[in-house]
C-alpha cells in the first residue's frame, strides 16, 4: 500500500501541535480581538512553498524562527523574572517575597560585586561594595536566608553569577536540600558565562581555560543531578550593554555558546545530552522591528548551527531558548518617567520576538538600584502587555512583514559573516585572546555615542525635546533612591566571623584540601563544592584553593 504524504501543515499539527497540545493546553478555547473577532493560533501564507519551510517555517519546528514552542504563549506566557537584590540575604527576600505576592513568576537572582568576583565580605577589596549591587552572599546560612520562605522545589529561580557559577549552584543546591526540596526536579538556570567576561564585563577570576573547565563541569552535574536546571545562560545581554549593535550581540553571542558546546564535548559529553539544557539571555533595545528580527535570527542560525556542526539530533538541542532583558544602557537620568516608555517597546519588542523569560528595568535604574515603586511598575508594564494588548494570543503576529522578513534575513546574513571570521581565528576564545570582539564593540560604542553627540540619533529628553531645569533643581522629577544600609557591612562581616568560629574548622580543612587536590586533576569539583559549603565552607575560601591553583586572569 502506497503512504501518501501529509501536507507540511498536517504534519506540523499531527506531529508537534497535537502532543504540545495534550501536555499543555491553551489559555483559552477561543482568543478574541476586543471587538470580537476570533484570532486563529497561526497566520501562514497561501502557499507554503520551499522558501518559506526552509526560512521561517512553524513554531516548535526546525528553523525554530516563529518560536521553541508549538502553541507559544497561547499556552503559557513567558516567565516574568524580575531580576533583583541589594543589601543583605534577609533585604532581597523581602523584595522576592513582595515581587512573587505582585504576580511574578520566577526568581531572578543579582549578587554584590564581592560575590561575583568570589570575595568574602571581610575581604580587603570588598570594602565599600558589600551588598551595593546586589546581594551579598558568602555562605550556606546566607542562602538559607535568601531563600526563606520561598519554596525552591515549586519556584524557577535564575542566578546572574559567572565565575563562581559552580560554586553558588552548589549554595542554592545545599539550601534546597536543607528546605526538603526534591533536588532532581529544581528549575532554573545559573548563568555560567565566563567568556563574555573577558569580552564585555570584566568579573572574572581564573584564566580562561579553567573557567571553561568549571563551565563543564556544571554541564555535567546538571546531567547528572538537576536535569531541569539550564546549566548556562549564554549572554548578549552584557555585550550589547557594552555598546555593541544588534548584529554583533548576536554573532558574538552565538560564537561563545558553540565554543561552550565544543568544550561540554571535549569533557566527555554527548551534545543531546548537555544540549537541552543551554540557554540564552539577549538584550531588548528600542528599534522594535531590528529586536524583533534579531531573536528570529537568532533561532534560526542556532537550530542550522547544532543540526549542521553538531549533528545534535535532538530537536531540543537545537531549540535557542531565551530571557530577554531590556535595555539598561537605553535608560536616561533626564526625564527618567521615560524610560517606562522605552521599557514597554523593548518588552514588546522581546515579546513579538518569542523570548521564554523577560525582565523589564525599572524607570530609576539610571540613578540608583530601583526603588519597590519602580520595581512594581516595570512588572506591570508585563502584566499590561501579557493581558491586555492581545500580542499574546497569536503566534509570532508579525511573520510574514516583508519589512520583519527581510531583516531578519539580513541580521541571519551580517551574523554569520561575523561568526565565519571568528571560527578562521580559531574560534571564540582565540578571537577573545586577540581583541576581536572587544574592538568590534569599541568600534560600535564609538558610532552610536558619536551619533548622539552630533544630534544624528535622537534621545528624547537628552539631546532632543528636553526641558530646560528649574533654576537650582534637579535635572529630573525628584526619586527617592533606593537606601543600603551603611551598617550593612560591619554585619555581613560579623557574620561570617561567627560562621567561623561555630563550624568543624577541621572539617572544612579537610574538605578545601580535596577541592586543591581536585583542581589539580580532572576530577569533578561539583559534588566537592556541594560537600564544602555544607559544611561551612565560604565563597571567598573556595575561590581562594582555585586561585591558587590555577592563578588569576589578568588581559594582556
Amino acid at each position: 500500500m502506497t503512504t501518501i504524504p501529509l501536507d507540511p501543515q498536517q504534519e506540523w499539527e499531527e506531529k508537534i501541535l497535537q502532543p504540545s497540545l495534550t501536555r499543555l493546553p491553551e489559555r483559552r478555547d477561543v482568543f478574541l480581538t476586543a471587538s470580537g473577532i476570533p484570532l486563529e493560533r497561526l497566520y501562514l501564507p497561501a502557499a507554503l512553498d520551499e522558501d518559506y519551510l526552509r526560512r521561517v517555517g512553524f513554531p516548535g519546528q526546525d528553523p525554530f524562527t516563529r518560536g521553541v514552542q508549538p502553541t507559544m504563549y497561547r499556552a503559557r506566557l513567558w516567565t516574568m523574572r524580575q531580576y533583583a537584590g541589594f543589601g543583605s540575604a534577609e533585604d532581597s527576600n523581602r523584595r522576592y517575597r513582595f515581587l512573587l505576592a505582585q504576580g511574578q513568576t520566577g526568581l531572578s537572582v543579582a549578587f554584590d560585586l564581592p560575590t561575583q568576583i568570589g570575595l568574602d565580605p571581610d575581604h580587603a577589596l570588598a570594602a565599600g561594595e558589600v551588598g551595593r549591587v546586589g546581594v551579598s552572599l558568602f555562605s550556606l546560612p546566607e542562602m538559607e536566608r535568601l531563600v526563606e520562605g520561598i519554596p525552591l522545589g515549586k519556584v524557577s529561580t535564575s542566578m546572574t553569577i559567572n565565575a563562581p557559577a559552580a560554586i553558588l549552584l552548589a549554595l542554592y543546591v545545599a539550601a534546597a536540600k536543607r528546605q526538603g526540596a526534591e533536588v532532581r526536579r529544581l528549575r532554573g538556570t545559573v548563568q555560567n558565562d565566563i567568556l563574555k567576561e573577558y569580552i564585555a564585563r570584566g568579573t572574572y577570576i581564573f584564566p580562561p581555560a579553567p573557567s571553561m573547565r568549571l563551565v563543564a563541569d556544571v554541564m555535567r552535574y546538571c546531567h547528572d543531578n538537576l536535569p531541569e536546571w539550564n546549566t548556562i545562560s549564554v549572554s548578549g545581554y552584557h555585550i550589547r550593554e557594552a555598546g555593541s549593535d544588534a548584529v554583533q550581540e548576536l554573532a558574538f553571542t552565538l560564537a561563545n555558546g558553540i565554543a561552550y558546546v565544543e568544550a561540554a564535548r571535549q569533557a566527555g559529553l554527548a551534545v543531546d545530552e548537555f544540549a537541552p539544557q543551554l540557554a540564552f539571555f539577549f538584550n531588548a533595545h528600542n528599534h522594535l522591528l531590528e529586536e524583533i528580527a534579531k531573536f528570529r535570527a537568532a533561532r534560526r542560525v542556532w537550530a542550522r548551527v547544532m543540526r549542521e556542526r553538531f549533528d545534535a539530533r535532538d530537536p531540543r538541542s537545537q531549540m535557542l531558548r531565551f530571557h530577554a532583558q531590556t535595555g539598561g544602557s537605553t535608560l536616561t537620568a533626564q526625564e527618567p518617567e521615560n524610560n517606562v516608555v522605552r521599557v514597554t517597546v523593548q518588552a514588546l519588542a522581546a515579546i513579538l520576538g518569542g523570548a521564554q523569560s523577560l525582565h523589564t528595568n525599572s524607570l530609576d535604574e539610571a540613578l540608583s538600584l530601583p526603588s519597590q515603586h519602580a520595581v512594581r511598575v516595570a512588572l506591570r508594564t508585563q502584566q499590561v502587555l501579557a493581558y491586555e494588548s492581545g500580542v499574546a494570543d497569536t503566534i509570532d503576529p508579525l511573520a510574514g512583514s516583508y519589512a520583519l522578513e527581510a531583516l531578519t534575513d539580513e541580521i541571519e546574513r551580517r551574523a554569520l559573516e561575523y561568526m565565519h571570521t571568528i571560527d578562521e581565528m580559531g574560534g571564540a576564545l582565540a578571537a577573545i585572546e586577540r581583541g576581536y570582539p572587544q574592538s568590534q564593540i569599541e568600534e560600535a560604542a564609538y558610532q552610536a555615542q558619536r551619533a548622539i553627540e552630533s544630534g544624528e540619533s535622537r534621545v528624547v529628553g537628552v539631546n532632543a525635546f528636553a526641558d530646560e531645569p528649574a533654576a537650582g533643581g534637579p535635572p529630573h522629577a525628584a526619586i527617592a533612591p533606593q537606601p543600603v544600609d551603611p551598617a550593612l557591612e560591619s554585619g555581613q562581616r560579623e557574620r561570617l566571623a561567627q560562621l567561623r568560629a561555630s563550624r568543624d574548622g577541621a572539617r572544612v580543612a579537610e574538605l578545601l584540601a580535596s577541592v586543591e587536590l581536585a583542581a589539580r586533576t580532572t576530577e569533578p569539583l561539583m559534588p566537592l563544592f556541594v560537600e564544602a559549603v555544607e559544611a561551612g565552607a565560604t565563597l571567598g575560601e573556595l575561590c581562594d584553593v582555585l586561585r591558587e591553583v590555577w592563578g588569576e586572569y589578568r588581559p594582556g
